[in-house]
């Protein structure tokens, strides 16, 4: 049995469902510490508000803590609560149980009343360990001055700031040109984010297992310009064209946004290091898009068919 010293919790903040089973996730964790199975409880700072739940053997912890210090962080909301935990433990190969507390729930697919057997199937080294893509962008300006680089597991997303113009931009593989276009925008998605943004726009589900990019363009002015699927080995560039007073945004799963120029370089590349989310063991990636897209709906389909 594997030895997990400290077992870390984030939650939604300021969630009373999150709030809720947080309550019972720290209960749960207290006990497996009496019972010797761990040794620290780290609750995210953000957390605070829930003060109930400060006792002997739980502590408040910053990001860089929990992702230093930790073997297991368990996530509690929705898949947007856990990208963004996700981004804070990028560099300390943290395995991320997800319990759902939020609406689709793609990546914390746990429910909330199978909660206990998945912390139990964590602590023991029972689980699944499933690995995803992360991607850095950085920018990198005309006179080469580059930006901090930011993280997704989604997607890449630019759009021109301007709601009724469209945005001119080049793409590029590497040292290749793929082509130029016209549309409101481009995203750039791995495999995590096809099942989000990149669906919603015309984009191929790509299993996670697949080493890949999709680049789908937003509503394109050509409707020939249609998305396409690359290695997720080469660097992907972004040239926006369009000489506009209003700009552009790059946006990193949504919840982090960088402005960018005309002639900026926008580079993504993926990370060494892979999120790892930890799964039951009846965990299907495919039962989950027919659970989640309601795939086989119709009249005489069995959806539980193994």
């Amino acid at each position: 049995m594997p030895e997990f010293r400290t077992i870390g919790v984030i939650a939604k903040p300021k969630d009373h469902r999150a709030a809720s089973t947080l309550k019972q996730v720290t209960k749960l964790l207290l006990q497996k510490r009496s019972a010797g199975s761990l040794q620290d409880i780290l609750v995210s700072e953000e957390n605070a508000d829930v003060d109930s739940i400060l006792q002997n053997g739980i502590q408040w912890a910053s990001p860089a803590t929990l992702a230093e210090h930790c073997q297991i962080v368990i996530v509690i909301g929705g898949d947007g609560t856990l990208l963004s935990a996700a981004r804070s433990l990028a560099g300390n190969h943290v395995p991320i149980l997800g319990i759902n507390q939020g609406r689709l729930g793609f990546l914390v697919e746990t429910a909330p009343e199978k909660m206990e057997e998945a912390i139990d199937a964590a602590i023991e080294g029972r689980c699944k360990v499933e690995d995803r893509l992360i991607l850095s962008t950085r920018i990198r300006s005309p006179g080469n001055e580059i930006s901090e680089p930011r993280l997704a597991i989604n997607d890449v997303v630019i759009r021109n700031l301007g709601s009724i113009r469209m945005l001119e931009f080049e793409t590029w593989s590497a040292d290749e040109f793929i082509s130029r276009h016209r549309a409101d925008g481009l995203i750039v998605s791995t495999p995590t984010g096809s099942t989000a943004y990149a669906l919603s726009s015309g984009g191929p589900i790509i299993h996670p297992d697949v080493s890949a990019l999709s680049l789908v363009p937003i509503c394109p002015h050509t409707l020939t310009d249609r998305p396409v699927v690359v290695p997720s080995s080469k660097i992907i560039r972004i040239i926006p064209k369009s000489n506009s007073s209003d700009g552009a945004t790059i946006t990193c799963d949504g919840q982090i946004g960088m402005p960018v120029h005309m002639d900026d370089e926008v580079e993504i590349t993926p990370l060494p290091n892979l999120l790892k989310l930890l799964h039951t063991q009846d965990y299907s990636y495919f039962g989950v898009l027919r659970d989640k897209l309601l795939w086989g709906r119709g009249a005489g389909f069995d959806v539980n068919r193994s």
